[in-house]
């Protein structure tokens, strides 16, 4: 009878004829592309892009900057990758595809946050400085996730538009703008909220359905070809 515990184990792993690579069985991309994103941004990726294309035709990206009011959702990190996307695209087609990525730091948003946070009584300045703190904070915040995304871009350089330097180009370019005449004054109405007290971009207006009385008929015009004759 053989003694079953004397022999030793079968390792069928030296059996199989398998590739040898360096490449682990998991992929464990949660904890790798962390670590990938904190290797391009200490290699300066971005700048050896630029300094590859330094001279070549130059493609520049008019990105439309987020608002600095909370972490960013789906509608941001579709909107970053796929700008992305044709930043990365343009500079393999040879060209100096440069991405500055900014902020849009003014308007009702980050008032409403900071209402929300601290009530609708603070003075003009109060509500000024607690602003610029809270998308200052809420900028390191969404540009963490944005670098998170994979998306390169010159982070270090980025823009705000409560920048001082922001700020003043915009001033310099409206005067230009005007000094060619494309600015008039006309009527145009502005909607004004009683519980903001403060006015509303078109896009903010929202339309309740109302059940009317009215009715429009068409008639036919009795003289079609006739037209008025004009005023003296």
């Amino acid at each position: 009878m053989t003694d079953t515990a004397s022999v030793a184990p079968v390792d069928y792993r030296a059996t199989l004829n398998l590739p040898d690579t360096p490449f682990p069985m998991r992929g464990d991309l949660a904890k790798r592309e962390p670590a990938w994103v904190k290797e391009w941004d200490e290699q300066g990726i971005y700048k050896k892009l630029r300094d590859a294309r330094h001279g070549a035709p130059l493609f520049v990206l008019h990105d439309g900057p987020p608002y600095a009011n909370g972490a960013i959702h789906m509608g941001h990190a579709v909107n970053k990758v796929l700008k992305d996307m044709i930043v990365k695209a343009r500079q393999l087609k040879g060209f100096d595809a440069q991405y500055v990525p900014g902020w849009d730091c003014h308007g009702l948003p980050i008032e409403n946050a900071i209402e929300k946070k601290h009530g609708r009584n603070l003075s003009r300045d109060d509500m000024q400085a607690k602003s610029r703190a809270y998308a200052t904070e809420q900028i390191a915040l969404q540009m963490a996730d944005f670098k998170r995304l994979g998306v390169l871009g010159d982070w270090a350089d980025r823009y705000a538009t409560m920048d001082p330097a922001n700020e003043a180009g915009e001033i310099r370019a409206f005067k230009r703008v005007i000094e060619r005449g494309f600015v008039y004054r006309g009527l145009k109405p502005v909607y004004w909220c009683f519980d903001c007290g403060s006015s509303l971009a078109e896009f903010e207006i929202e339309y309740a359905d109302k059940k009317s009385q009215t009715l429009d008929v068409g008639f036919l015009c009795a003289e079609p070809d006739r037209r008025p004759a004009p005023s003296a």
